[in-house]
């Protein structure tokens, strides 16, 4: 089967699969498979002459995902039309964070009321770093005076303008816990120590990528089974997902994305009972320098919020 069908397979199973906890509350997000996501909307550039634009309401608005990961399937987008007391109008679509700052900024020149325009935000800063989690609105506003567009009060639907960001997902999509003592980062093992976090869950449950980036390696080993190794977009960690139930779809050299479908909690190779033996690894990498670092603070962290 290719690459392509058997992602697109790996994700209708997931969404069909009994028991299967919903991401709201379980962890991560369902998102599809086997294409890339659309490209983030173009920044453009502002009126280079005398940038003009009547009173502004926005007629209509909507924002979408309400939670939206970083480097995921859906990035955060905002689709508006707005009415205005002229027929061209110069504006500035910002997305702003918690404290009010703009992060990033979209120009578009010469729209028109009644025109439906739509932005999609990558996650990037106006630096083109990653910006940190947390609670964002779009805003729209008049490029001359930054005056800020009013809310129009007879919409059919409530205008929605804010959404959550994170860049991390929390793996495991169903029911889980963290064991006890041996499940954790440093305990005794023969001959080592362990080197990540186990999260206990039933075989089957279905797993997504905790970062997107690129997969790495993917192999079955005695002991860590079936497994696979991300190397984090923009983030000097990679992630290691063993125990896997079947070989993922995914192979070396692939981009995933955040919170992407990539296998099943399973128990292959060296492993008592079903679960997710997870590990996050420093830079320069797994096994490429670099060092395994205690994953349960930053588990439980994504888990709160997915």
């Amino acid at each position: 089967m290719a690459p392509v069908a058997a992602l697109a397979l790996l994700a209708l199973i997931f969404l069909l699969l009994p028991g299967a906890a919903p991401a709201a509350t379980s962890g991560g997000a369902p998102t599809a498979a086997g294409g890339p996501p659309p490209p983030p909307s173009p920044t453009g550039a502002p009126e280079t002459g005398s940038p003009s634009a009547g009173a502004i309401t926005l007629k209509s608005a909507q924002t979408g995902p309400r939670k939206s990961f970083y480097y995921g399937f859906r990035s955060p987008s905002l689709r508006f039309e707005i009415e205005s007391t002229q027929a061209q109008n110069d504006i500035r679509i910002d997305v702003m964070d918690e404290a009010g700052e703009t992060v990033r900024s979209f120009y578009r020149n010469d729209v028109e009321p009644g025109q439906m325009l739509g932005i999609r935000w990558d996650g990037n800063t106006a630096e083109k770093r990653p910006a940190p989690k947390g609670h964002y609105t779009f805003r729209v506003v008049a490029q001359a005076n930054s005056r800020i567009a009013r809310l129009a009060g007879t919409s059919a639907e409530p205008l929605s303008l804010s959404f959550d960001f994170y860049v991390y997902a929390f793996p495991v999509l169903g029911n889980h816990d963290f064991g006890g003592a041996q499940s954790r980062f440093g305990a005794g093992r023969s001959g080592h120590t362990h080197q990540g976090q186990d999260v206990m869950s039933p075989c089957g449950t279905p797993l997504v990528a905790a970062r997107g980036g690129k997969v790495q390696f993917t192999g079955n080993d005695s002991a860590a089974g079936i497994y696979l190794v991300i190397d984090g977009k923009g983030t000097p960690y990679d992630t290691a997902y063993m125990h896997l139930l079947h070989p993922s779809p995914l192979q070396t050299g692939d981009v995933v994305r955040t919170g992407q479908p990539i296998g099943f909690v399973g128990e292959t190779g060296n492993a008592q009972g079903c679960h997710l033996h997870f590990e996050l690894w420093a830079g320069p990498g797994w096994y490429e320098g670099g060092s395994p670092v205690d994953p349960l603070p930053y588990l439980k962290k994504w888990d709160a919020y997915s």
